[in-house]
């Protein structure tokens, strides 16, 4: 059993708000995390037919089955349960009455804007941590690569390769043929295994679109419904002028960098050692982990990268407030001199906004140099200060 760290944030949240709401990618732990924090709840998985469509034909008689709240499961399932919910927690008045999960973000963010305004505290659960990982099992660099965050992968020791291939197949057979008419699997198929080509790269959906074959209205589409379902991530560029950020393109990155590496073809802890991707996994891997400290401390990350018009280029920028920090990405297990070249001049034309720097790296070694934190991979949680 892996001790996630969200939970304690969840059970605090609880403890403020009538319902706390999960959302995070399907496995990642949702379920057992809710029940493992509030075990006398009890609890409904609107994934069953019968207990799906009973909530569906009868809110208000299903909810009665629970006179001190429930933990509801895919809570997505039934959009207009939530608004019995409302009526509930309005009536009611208590703190932690219902716990729901859900694994279509967007959708069911936009049912609990509606319904749930101001009454539900919202929290994500992302695959497991490098640092959730560290606390059980000793892992290095290829196996985290190769092996991803999914916790079945790692508590049942099933072989990964098969397990994502599972994953996807579920994914593309079952989800996306509810919340989206595809009329083509096969290019759609083709068409995340080259955005996973593309990971840690600046997405341009026109190249991507061209080499499926579809249009570039096809192609957003399909890029939403993948972060819509939490397969991918988009990491905005950083501008002074706000505005901006909205219309330069993002990177991309993948929620689980094990189905990343699988999409590509890497079958075998084996194939990372000289895959000409790995740098950028390992990139990935690490971006991840940045945005994981986050969302299991119940914080919502302000995350950049920085590119200028000379190359100057910053994997990672966070802003708190006025302040800056950057962070260059290497997988080398060893500093090199230029490693921060980049970052410097970056430094030099923001000034003051920059409170500090880091290079996150593939070693074991943390230093504090002159004007930057060398950081290990495996230590970014600790460099946050755990947020």
């Amino acid at each position: 059993m892996f001790e996630r760290h969200l939970l304690p944030v969840l059970q605090a949240r609880a403890r403020q708000m009538p319902v706390v709401t999960v959302t995070g990618p399907r496995q990642s732990g949702k379920t057992t995390l809710c029940r493992m924090a509030f075990p006398d709840k009890p609890y409904a998985n609107l994934e069953q037919p019968d207990v799906r469509e009973f909530a569906r034909a009868d809110p208000q008689g299903f909810l009665a089955q629970f006179p001190d709240g429930a933990v509801i499961d895919e809570v997505q399932r039934v959009p207009d349960l939530l608004s019995w919910i409302q009526v509930d927690v309005d009536k009611h008045k208590i703190a932690g009455r219902y716990i729901l999960t859900g694994s279509h973000q967007f959708e069911l963010s936009r049912h609990v804007a509606q319904s749930l305004a101001g009454r539900t505290a919202l929290l994500k659960l992302l695959p497991l941590s490098i640092a959730e990982l560290a606390a059980v099992s000793r892992l290095d660099t290829d196996d985290l690569l190769h092996r991803g965050g999914y916790p079945r992968i790692h508590a049942d020791g099933l072989d990964p390769a098969m397990a994502l291939g599972d994953y996807f197949e579920t994914y593309v057979q079952r989800d996306l043929r509810e919340v989206a008419q595809l009329r083509n699997i096969v290019q759609f198929e083709r068409f995340v295994r080259l955005a996973a080509g593309r990971v840690g790269q600046v997405l341009n959906l026109q190249s991507l679109a061209a080499d499926v074959g579809v249009s570039g209205h096809t192609a957003r589409e399909w890029i939403t419904l993948l972060e819509a379902s939490f397969i991918v991530f988009r990491l905005p560029p950083w501008f002074a002028n706000i505005g901006k950020r909205l219309i330069k393109s993002p990177k991309l990155y993948f929620y689980d960098v094990g189905l990343a590496a699988w999409l590509i073809g890497i079958k075998k802890r084996e194939h990372l050692a000289a895959h000409p991707l790995r740098g950028l996994l390992f990139e990935n891997l690490a971006v991840l982990e940045v945005l994981k400290t986050f969302h299991n401390a119940g914080e919502h990350p302000d995350m950049h990268y920085y590119r200028d018009s000379a190359g100057n280029e910053a994997d990672m920028v966070l802003e708190y407030g006025a302040s800056l920090t950057l962070a260059e990405i290497k997988s080398a297990q060893t500093v090199s001199g230029d490693a921060m070249r980049s970052i410097a001049n970056i430094r030099r034309g923001l000034g003051k906004r920059v409170a500090g720097a880091a290079l996150i790296y593939g070693g074991s070694e943390a230093q504090r140099r002159s004007d930057y934190d060398v950081v290990p991979y495996a230590e970014i949680r600790r460099w946050l200060g755990g947020v």
